[in-house]
């Protein structure tokens, strides 16, 4: 049994600059892209109802100046936003005009109000549709916001545990949610769209019961809000550090999801990510709960496919094949599934290729004195296989643990590695900060299976001869 503490991994922004917290890296010296021209000046739509497209515009001309950061002792956590002008910050703007606004009528909205919540969420979905198929004729448009129905009454999907145990049987039938039904329709449009609530822009909105009020500060909510917006735009808010003897990486991470009828756990996604921050998504084959282990599992030339097209979407995204991929997945590896990665690793030419097991659940947990957690970065190598790291935690730079919960650490079994454990747990750590839906630096999973939920409730809603859409960025 071995306890380190790993340093906190940095990110890289404007001149090949590096710190480790985004908000300050990005106020600093810029976004990663910063000499990019192509998301210098950002060109936004909106649908929703009039009243609403108003105080969406009220709010995003508010966030073109400074906003003050919540007062009180946690200077680095509590950052003031810089403005999102081309002098400052992002170094970009926002513009829009009338042919990009898209009214929803509000007595459209409050008719759905009497109905079944299933029939309310596809009658809304099929208003908004209606108003993108518009427009999408229209050309000079990077991101468009979707003012979110603001009493749509909806129950979602019980979220699936990183095994994909979770059984519907039994169940009340609910509601789709209308997040995942409307981006799965957007799969066909030309640009990604970010879905708001009202309380995002309006701070006086009362949410509708079990809703919950959101407790960010207007700084933090701005610092969230244009980092989706300048990534879902094309750009590139930061990226991991990389030295120049590091192998050109590539992580893949394989999670399931259930079928549309709820049924069976039937479909694998990979999410790929490189070390720039560039992700694509990859719908894999069927997938079969083992009766040995009740995990979720591939046939050999599923898990071999799976990975030779993940290869093949990175080396279209990217002209170029990586040296190294990195596998994380949910479930454990069968014989069947490891010799299926390694041969298409091998159809590839790969360098190197390093198979993580991360379960969803860890009993083992560490404790400090007094009331403190333990430290962000905290790792605990129980044998020479079984890992646990703290990804959450006390952080030494915010000089407070940021978090409402008593942190619970993240576990990664070495199944086939190059690595050392040091090494893979400082990736894993550098890749809990990959998420451009939010912008403090202690996200608890790795990019590569933080969405996984997410992504799934999305693709379930496409046909089995739909093509999902590449970019992350439509499904963030």
């Amino acid at each position: 049994m071995k306890v380190v503490v790993l340093k906190e991994p940095m990110l890289e922004f404007g001149g090949k600059s590096r710190h480790i917290n985004p908000r300050h890296g990005i106020a600093d010296y810029g976004p990663a892209d910063v000499q990019n021209p192509a998301v210098r000046v950002i060109r936004v739509g909106i649908v929703g109802t009039s009243s609403a497209i108003d105080g969406l515009r009220r709010c995003l001309d508010r966030y073109r100046e400074p906003i003050e950061a919540k007062p009180g002792r946690l200077g680095h956590l509590h950052v003031p936003f810089p403005g999102f002008d081309p002098d400052v910050g992002f170094r970009a703007e926002l513009a829009w005009d009338a042919r990009l606004e898209r009214p929803i009528r509000e007595r459209d909205l409050k008719a759905l109000a009497g109905l079944h919540p299933q029939a309310a969420v596809k009658a809304a979905v099929d208003l908004y549709t209606a108003e993108l198929d518009v427009l999408n004729e229209e050309a000079g448009c990077d991101v468009v916001l979707i003012a979110r129905p603001d009493d749509l009454s909806e129950r979602v999907e019980p979220e699936l545990d990183a095994e994909g145990t979770e059984s519907s049987k039994g169940q009340p039938a609910r509601a789709d949610d209308f997040r995942a039904l409307l981006k799965a329709i957007a799969m066909r449009y030309n640009w990604p769209i970010q879905i708001i609530r009202r309380s995002t822009w309006d701070a006086s909105f009362k949410p509708p019961p079990g809703e919950r009020l959101s407790l960010q500060d207007e700084a933090t909510r701005a610092w969230n809000l244009f980092t989706a917006i300048y990534y879902k735009a094309g750009g590139v808010p930061w990226r991991l550090a990389r030295e120049s003897s590091d192998l050109d990486s590539c992580y893949v991470g394989v999670t399931f999801y259930r079928s549309s009828d709820q049924s069976s756990l039937e479909t694998s996604v990979a999410q790929v990510f490189n070390q720039r921050g560039d992700g694509v998504i990859v719908r894999g084959a069927q997938a079969a709960v083992s009766q040995h282990d009740k995990q979720p599992h591939l046939m050999r030339y599923d898990a071999e496919r799976l990975l030779r097209d993940a290869l093949k979407r990175y080396r279209a995204e990217h002209k170029r094949p990586p040296a190294r991929v990195v596998l994380h997945k949910t479930s454990s590896y069968t014989a069947d599934e490891a010799e299926g990665f390694r041969a298409a690793a091998d159809e590839a030419q790969l360098e190197v290729l390093e198979l993580l097991w991360l379960p969803a659940k860890e009993p083992v947990k560490l404790f400090r004195s007094a009331y403190h957690p333990p430290l962000r970065g905290t790792l605990l190598s129980l044998d020479q296989n079984h890992h646990v790291l703290y990804t959450r935690g006390g952080v030494p730079f915010y000089r407070t643990y940021p978090g409402m919960y008593v942190p619970s650490p993240i576990s990664f079994r070495m199944v086939e590695t190059e690595s050392s454990p040091e090494q893979l747990a400082e990736e894993l750590l550098a890749l809990t900060k990959m998420n451009w839906n939010q912008t403090q630096l202690d996200g608890r999973v790795p990019i590569t299976l933080r969405t996984a939920d997410r992504v799934g409730q999305i693709l379930r809603h496409l046909g089995p001869k739909d093509r999902p859409q590449g970019r992350y960025a439509y499904y963030m």
